[in-house]
């Protein structure tokens, strides 16, 4: 019976180091840069959204966009939706009724559109 329970042990022993390191070597940050204080979202221009400008609202700092899916957020279907901006001044280059391209993410808790760029 002892010899079970200690060939038991050594094998969970030799396992545990090896999980440590897979989960020491994981990058939850998926091309990020590194961060010590928490993990941030990764969106490539690859995954920007193209959007319609439906209201500018400068006074709050926001623009309310009509768009489709937003994958890096979850959200899998489009609708409108309004967002803080990363950039005010971004919104003196918007207008009701224009096309852009947009990367949004969650930014202290608020949905933010970070990239933008006019729809060619």
């Amino acid at each position: 019976m002892k010899t079970v329970i200690a060939s038991a042990l050594l094998v969970l022993a030799s396992t545990l180091p090896v999980s440590g390191m897979a989960a020491g070597e994981h990058n939850h940050n998926h091309g990020a840069a590194p961060s010590d204080t928490k993990m941030q979202s990764y969106a490539p221009e690859s995954q920007m959204t193209e959007g319609v400008v439906r209201k500018v609202d400068k006074a709050a700092g926001r623009v309310t966009l009509a768009h489709g899916p937003l994958a890096n957020l979850g959200m899998n279907m489009p609708m409108t939706m309004a967002f803080r901006v990363k950039d005010a001044a971004w919104l003196d280059q918007m207008k009701d009724g224009d096309k852009i391209r947009f990367v949004a993410d969650s930014v202290n808790g608020a949905l933010t559109v970070i990239k933008f760029e006019p729809a060619k």
